[in-house]
């Protein structure tokens, strides 16, 4: 699964994070349970980046683009965007480019926990709403 690979790919890119669940068991986990349970939507030809909504909560649970700063991600948010009024995400501390880009696009922070996650990472609760 394309999705996943992307995923796992941005999981051993990063010297910070943690890999708690084999390659297969994320392909796994998003097969069984993101994408039969959220809105997701992918972009390119190929594949170069997803995205998964809880539109319950206008969660989003999953970005990831293979190739960040070519435009996919904020095609993907726009997309999301359509018809609400407010987006809510989670975000690494350590993640500072995430952090630039979710800004940029205006999100802003609401709270932030010193690591109460699966990963024990410190993060940051962030929202956008339409102005």
């Amino acid at each position: 699964m394309i999705c996943a690979d992307i995923l796992n790919n941005w999981i051993d890119a990063q010297d910070w994070m943690p890999r708690l669940l084999s390659k297969e068991d994320v392909r796994g986990f998003y097969c069984d349970f993101v994408f039969s349970d959220r809105e997701v939507w992918v972009i390119g030809t190929p594949v170069t980046g997803f995205m998964a909504l809880d539109t319950a909560s206008e969660m989003v649970t999953a970005l990831y683009v293979a190739t960040p700063g070519k435009g996919a991600g904020r095609t993907l948010l726009d997309h999301a965007k359509i018809g609400r009024d407010r987006l809510i995400l989670w975000t690494f501390v350590a993640n500072a480019s995430a952090r630039r880009f979710y800004q940029r696009e205006g999100f802003k922070e609401l709270r932030r926990t010193d690591g109460d996650n699966e990963e024990g990472l410190p993060d940051i609760l962030m929202q956008w709403e339409r102005g």
